[in-house]
């Protein structure tokens, strides 16, 4: 058993942190544009949740595609990486999610939230968490952080609350 000194870890990218007020919604996912993990922010387009792929506002953000859990597959449960390319998919549209804090910003709770709509390289997925403009290719949009992030670059925020 691991002991924690200071802090446990924030959570796994895309958990959904505070069930109890946090608004899910089944939408059909896109196998033509697939997300790429867990704990993404997407958008509506053709009637399925799609991953941003470049030009977003911050309207567009409709939610955060969310682990399924609980799951009545053992290969779509929290241990599961990346997420699956059709079919149902678990879209958070109000409440608190762990994300990755991509970019290297230092983060403390009440902070805004940024999400990459352009120029994604690598750590900085399209449709990531950011905690800091860079004011060409990320928005702000209606979410704070609670904390600062962990070790491992997971952070909890607070999305439309």
């Amino acid at each position: 058993m691991v002991a924690y000194l200071y802090r446990m870890p924030s959570g796994i990218p895309g958990d959904i942190s505070r069930k109890e007020n946090s608004v899910v919604e089944t939408q059909i996912l896109n196998s033509a544009a697939a997300f790429t993990a867990y704990g993404l922010v997407g958008k509506m387009s053709g009637g399925k949740f799609v991953p941003f792929a470049g030009g977003e506002t911050a309207a567009d953000a409709y939610g955060v595609l969310a682990r399924p859990y609980p799951t009545n597959s053992g290969t779509d449960g929290l241990g599961t990486a990346t997420p699956p390319t059709s079919g149902p998919g678990d879209c958070m549209r109000r409440g608190w999610m762990t994300v990755k804090l991509n970019g290297g910003a230092t983060v403390a709770a009440g902070g805004q939230v940024y999400v990459r709509v352009a120029g994604a390289a690598s750590g900085k997925p399209l449709g990531g968490f950011e905690g800091a403009s860079d004011t060409t290719n990320t928005v702000a949009i209606a979410a704070v952080f609670t904390s600062a992030a962990d070790a491992d670059g997971n952070v909890e925020i607070s999305f439309r609350n």
